[in-house]
């Protein structure tokens, strides 16, 4: 006899913290809420039902509607650098954490809804979102997800019934979003700005405890949860890099603790590689271009570490001292990760100082010829296959200007320690045949958008959620638009 789906058990350790910490709140009814999409696996991944999540009420749920008695709808409290300048009060403008799962694996996820409406946060805002956005971004955290790259993820989305104004009237949804927690850096200097040193120690040990219990047994633990939060990031930009990934807005309230990529506004897939590849409509100065991800990160975690200043030491000068080296640790962090991920990329078992040489002219050959950035990984990944074993991928061959490059880089082949079937085997897991290309992002959300058909966007996600198969049905997917000149991302909000 079939069981009735149950709904999820939400346990709320962020909701228990003092009340400075968040806001308690509802989500605001919405008229006629409808599903887009459901995510099965994450669902199952969460020990939660995906039967229920399809039922009336998950989509109660989902939509903001109604709760399980288990949860706890919270907004909370944050701020942040925005593009360098100093905004001490942001917070969840428009999203409620409805409450936290607890996987079968035993790990810890909040669940939260974005575009449920006003907060005390909101700053004049309606709360709400359009549809565009929600698209956007489960499609781009679903794509990071299964690029094996840490973040946020998609749950579901689901459109309200609802007219949202921005530029123009469009239909608004709402994204259930799941990250192991959604506490930023900016929440650190939102209780460092107040210096509000209780609220501080209390939400250090809340993110010691839930993401870095080994910093508990440190001599200092606040220093060692430093540390860790800054090796979490140097890998998670180095992940960015090595896929020619542009977050579009890495304010320090943009910047999760627990090392997961989140806020997936005006972001975007590099094409032809250009480390100053801007699309963000409001980055006019290209503060967060792609070569700038990591000088960025530096100096958030700079404000990060200034802002647990007053408890890493009594003395000040010593505190500062502990922090500006751990801080000062984040470049070769940084580097090394990149170093041993592009080795991966080029076929490389270790990296050799002398390599260095090796990747610079490589990128600045593509920057020369324009090359695309995924697709000359490719065809790298290809050349160094066995002749049995190429995947004959429809992507340009390298120009003539790679001659002598190529030369090069197949005498450090020949000096490497690796049978071709593994390097082979090690290429095709750190090369993507599939990204979402800007194009299709927009084709997707257009075609939702304007003519209410959601198969471009459940197709393209088919195609990002197994980026590194190639399969030949989808070969357009493999391909830059041939003409998206002064192309620009918005932040949706």
């Amino acid at each position: 006899m079939p069981t009735t789906p149950l709904a999820p058990k939400f346990d709320n350790s962020y909701a228990r913290l003092p009340a400075q910490f968040h806001h308690r709140q509802q989500a605001e009814p919405v008229p006629a809420p409808a599903f887009i999409r459901v995510n099965d696996e994450l669902a199952t991944e969460l020990g939660i039902d995906p039967d229920w999540l399809k039922s009336d009420e998950g989509l109660a749920m989902l939509c903001g509607n109604a709760v399980p008695d288990s949860a706890d709808p919270i907004a909370t409290a944050y701020a942040g650098y925005q593009f360098g300048s100093w905004n001490p009060q942001l917070g969840d403008g428009r999203a409620l954490l409805i409450g936290e799962v607890i996987s079968p694996q035993g790990q810890r996820f909040d669940v939260q809804l974005k575009g449920s409406g006003r907060t005390p946060y909101s700053r004049g805002g309606d709360g709400k979102s359009p549809l565009g956005p929600v698209l956007r971004e489960y499609l781009i955290s679903e794509a990071m997800a299964s690029l094996n790259i840490p973040s946020s993820r998609s749950l579901a989305a689901v459109t309200t019934g609802e007219t949202v104004y921005r530029d123009s009237a469009l239909p608004g949804a709402i994204l259930t979003r799941v990250a192991s927690s959604h506490i930023r850096v900016g929440t650190m200097q939102f209780f460092a700005a107040k210096r509000d040193n209780e609220a501080l120690g209390l939400l250090c040990q809340h993110v010691i405890e839930r993401h870095y219990p080994d910093a508990a047994k440190a001599e200092n633990p606040v220093l060692a949860m430093l540390e860790a939060i800054i090796q979490k990031q140097a890998g998670l930009i180095a992940q960015w890099q090595l896929v020619g990934f542009i977050h579009g807005v890495m304010n320090t309230d943009n910047m999760l603790l627990c090392g997961e990529t989140i806020d997936y506004g005006p972001c975007a897939f590099m094409d032809s590689y250009d480390p100053a590849t801007v699309f963000s409509s409001i980055d006019h100065g290209g503060r967060y271009a792609y070569g700038n991800q990591p000088g960025i990160a530096h100096w958030n975690l700079a404000g990060l570490a200034q802002a647990v200043l007053p408890l890493l030491d009594d003395d000040e000068e010593k505190a500062v001292g502990l922090a500006q080296a751990a801080v000062n640790t984040f470049p070769n962090r940084f580097l090394n990760a990149y170093q041993t991920g592009m080795a991966r990329k080029l076929g490389l078992a270790d990296y050799r100082e002398d390599d260095d040489d090796l990747v610079k002219d490589l990128l600045e050959l593509m920057v020369r010829e324009k090359l695309d950035f995924t697709q000359s990984f490719l065809r790298l990944s290809e050349l160094a296959s066995p002749s049995n074993d190429t995947r004959d991928l429809p992507i340009p061959e390298l120009p003539a200007s790679f001659k002598d490059w190529l030369q090069r880089w197949q005498q450090r082949l020949d000096q490497d320690n690796q049978d071709k079937s593994g390097r082979t085997a090690m290429m095709r897991s750190a090369n993507p045949v599939f990204i979402p290309r800007n194009h299709r992002v927009e084709a997707a959300i257009q075609g939702a958008v304007a003519h209410n058909n959601f198969g471009e966007f459940n197709q393209l996600l088919n195609v990002l959620t197994r980026p590194f198969e190639y399969r030949s049905e989808f070969e357009d997917y493999l391909h830059p638009a041939e003409n998206l000149q002064g192309y620009q991302t918005f932040c949706g909000t």
